[in-house]
């Protein structure tokens, strides 16, 4: 079943034509006209009740078809997929934020169902499309300790008790400074952050990652109290094809580039920072995980299935049920490769390239940019890809249940 996506045009999008997402969703439906001053954010691929993707044939909500027939569409009588498979182009950061677990998930639902609209958790993959930059988990405490040192203002704001606390390596230190820094008054924000920022400009010219990345957050959200999480929270630049996974209660932010994400079927978030909503400060804080990794240990590693026989297959299997997702990267020159798909009412989205979907028992399907299909379960558990195209490179992804053993 042909598919066509729904787009969001959240305030942080990349605008018109400059957006991935926009040349997907046009690639897609050529009845999406592009609005150079419009922001697209999210190109959303699944059956959540806040986008669902419609039927290319016959406009019906492909929440619509699973609920009619579950068990031969996607295997099971739950009525609704897993997951559900994005794409994002971020112009400007997302906020700082936390996904709640499954318990936290019902019970925020339960008592705030404006706010918390669904009672799922909310695991999250994503997977660079482009270069891509993330506040992702506490840095390691030496290094928080290092940054509240080195930035006097920042330092002045959680107080001396708390750096105290540093020195003597106490446990609470870190959750201490956080938690201070998120309770602090508005006015002591702004004096701290407007401190920073007249320091940084009238120093030194000399650039580097940090005050490059606080001037820019600076610059889009002024005296958000979320612009001081660079400090605590880790960096991440990922190259194309490289991940992050984020489990419940990780604090992160995605700051720029494209990606393609997958995650349980929920939009619950929990909010603290860099957003103009509704923050959650004391939820954020009560849910948070303080587990102070280096930022390289936040990479997830794919899996080859078999190298031999797929080498340009790669899985991502996240130790969660709800999903995996298959990353298909043929390099341009390739004079044909296959690959076996499982189709357990799971979704391809083609990104680049051209190919052809074998269906046993039906029609061919051509694959070509911002097409996207959904294969049900039913009697046929494969489909058959087939890439022949030499000219450019072919690069698709398979979002499923987690079956993966």
């Amino acid at each position: 079943m042909e598919l066509v996506g729904s787009v969001k045009n959240y305030e942080w999008g990349k605008l018109g034509g400059d957006s991935f997402v926009a040349k997907l969703a046009q690639a897609n439906s050529d009845q999406l006209e592009v609005r150079s001053d419009l922001p697209y954010a999210e190109l959303w691929m699944g059956d959540h009740v806040s986008g669902p993707a419609m039927l290319k044939t016959d406009g019906r909500g492909l929440d619509e078809v699973i609920r009619a027939d579950p068990t031969a569409t996607i295997g099971s009588s739950e009525g609704q997929l897993p997951f559900l498979l994005k794409v994002l182009s971020i112009r400007k950061a997302l906020s700082v934020q936390v996904h709640p677990n499954k318990i936290e998930a019902e019970k925020l639902h339960r008592q705030f169902p404006d706010i918390y609209k669904d009672p799922n958790h909310k695991p999250e993959l994503a997977i660079a499309l482009t270069d891509f930059e993330a506040l992702c988990g506490f840095r390691p405490y030496e290094e928080i300790e290092r940054m509240l040192h080195e930035t006097a203002e920042l330092g002045q704001l959680v107080g001396t008790d708390v750096l105290t606390k540093f020195q003597a390596k106490d446990a609470s230190a870190v959750p201490d400074a956080y938690g201070r820094l998120m309770h602090s008054t508005p006015d002591a924000i702004t004096q701290c952050i407007e401190g920073i920022a007249e320091r940084m400009r009238t120093a030194s010219s000399e650039s580097s990652e940090l005050r490059d990345l606080f001037l820019r957050l600076y610059a889009d959200f002024g005296c958000d109290v979320g612009v001081l999480s660079i400090y605590f929270l880790n960096y991440l630049r990922l190259k194309p094809g490289q991940a992050i996974f984020l489990e419940a209660n990780v604090p992160h932010a995605y700051l720029d580039g494209d990606c393609v994400e997958c995650m349980a079927c929920s939009d619950n978030v929990v909010r603290a920072g860099l957003t103009p909503k509704f923050k959650d400060v004391d939820t954020l804080l009560r849910l948070v995980r303080y587990d102070c990794k280096p930022g390289g240990s936040m990479l997830f590693q794919s899996k080859l299935p078999d190298v031999l026989e797929q080498p340009y297959t790669r899985i991502f299997a996240p130790p969660v049920p709800d999903f995996a997702v298959i990353e298909i990267r043929v390099p341009a020159g390739t004079r044909e490769y296959s690959d076996t798909v499982p189709a357990n009412g799971s979704i391809l989205l083609t990104i680049s390239g051209k190919g052809t979907l074998l269906e046993t028992g039906g029609s061919d399907i051509a694959l070509s940019m911002g097409k996207i299909v959904f294969l049900p379960s039913g009697e046929r558990k494969v489909a058959q890809l087939k890439v022949t195209d030499t000219s450019e490179s072919f690069l698709a992804f398979l979002a499923m249940r987690n079956d993966l053993k």
